[in-house]
């Protein structure tokens, strides 16, 4: 996948802390050192793809990786979402300098661009569908939030364009454009209750806010929309596929589960399946001999430690390939790979190389 040229977007999603960062970290990384031109984009505001890239810190635009002793044969860059500032490059582009200059100074936007519902998500495929636009790249690896909202960018244009144009929106700012007739008109409509909720909490200044935001935003919604349509078709192109990484856990493995249904439903393309952090068996002893050997030794309590701790091991890889074998009798269509557990934390350029190398062993 990482080498063949047709392969233009890796996206990874999964549960919370199933090992997605260094996921597709470790993909960037082989992908720019087997001649890729490679931007990896994180969602998640934790800090450890910087740390493992050897960066001080990554912001809301592509940085290059240089780091003494890494020479790939093609580049490899990378960038944590802002999504305040994407909102703002948004604004900028499909509003003219005069107008876009009022959307963001106006305290009505500057409360949505960071507390609608929906808006991380949407400024993600904002970010990834500029990433795409610039051709700079031939290959972008996205890494989304945690938990099921990782699937909740396919849903996020529709939720935030229906909010941003709903009639929730339009009720607010109709006092300010009415002089107060619309406010009457949601009373008479039997919104008492809201329209006081309004009148006491919200207060006129933010409906004059909102009334002046909706002017000036409805130049730009046209564009707004358009944007969102041709992210929401590089997600399902040909060019594009999803990586479903998880542990051998049965919540992780469930949330595994939702994820591959979600995606056929939605008719995206899915690559497969990463087992990350599994627990192989790396000597042909069974646990029951490992134990009986145990129970016969005398004086050599390193020895017999070493023993259970193997029939220790030997339950743990049972237990995990009775979870992946339920996972796969269950989607027999998605393809598996695994990636043993290491000694410690990948923190380093050596560390994603190592996984990457598993990941395609």
């Amino acid at each position: 996948m990482l080498d063949d040229p047709d392969s233009r977007v890796i996206v990874c999603c999964g549960s919370g802390g199933v090992g997605k960062t260094t996921t597709a970290a470790a993909l960037a990384l082989r992908a720019a050192e087997r001649g890729r031109q490679t931007v990896v984009l994180t969602i998640d505001p934790a800090r450890r793809l910087a740390q493992a890239l050897g960066l001080r810190e990554l912001g809301n635009h592509p940085k290059q990786v240089q780091v003494e002793g890494f020479e790939p044969k093609g580049e490899l860059w990378a960038m944590m979402l802002d999504m305040r500032r994407t909102f703002d490059d948004m604004v900028r582009v499909h509003a003219g300098p005069e107008r876009a200059e009022q959307l963001l100074k106006n305290p009505f936007y500057q409360t949505i661009s960071t507390s609608f519902s929906g808006t991380q998500e949407y400024m993600a495929m904002e970010k990834l569908g500029q990433l795409a636009a610039t051709g700079d790249w031939d290959l972008i690896i996205v890494d989304t939030p945690p938990s099921r909202s990782a699937l909740d960018f396919l849903d996020a244009p529709t939720r935030l364009s229906s909010a941003l144009d709903g009639r929730m929106i339009r009720l607010l700012t109709g006092p300010a454009k009415a002089g107060g007739w619309g406010l009457r008109k949601v009373v008479n409509a039997g919104f008492s209750m809201f329209a006081k909720a309004v009148s006491t909490i919200i207060g006129g200044q933010l409906l004059t806010d909102a009334s002046a935001f909706m002017q000036a935003f409805d130049s730009m919604f046209g564009g707004f929309r358009e944007r969102a349509r041709k992210t929401a078709e590089l997600l399902r192109s040909s060019g594009t596929s999803f990586l479903v990484v998880a542990a051998p856990e049965p919540d992780a493995l469930r949330e595994a589960s939702y994820f591959v249904e979600r995606l056929s439903s939605e008719s995206m393309p899915l690559a497969g399946l990463i087992a990350n952090r599994t627990h192989p068996v790396l000597a042909s002893l069974s646990g029951a001999e490992a134990l009986a050997a145990a129970e016969t030794l005398q004086n050599a309590p390193l020895a017999e430690a070493v023993l259970r701790l193997h029939a220790d091991r030997v339950d743990l890889a049972a237990r995990e390939e009775r979870l992946l074998a339920r996972f796969t009798r269950a989607h027999p269509e998605v393809a598996l790979a695994r990636v043993p557990a290491l000694a410690g934390d990948v923190h380093d350029l050596d560390g994603l190389r190592d996984i990457g190398t598993k990941l395609a062993s």
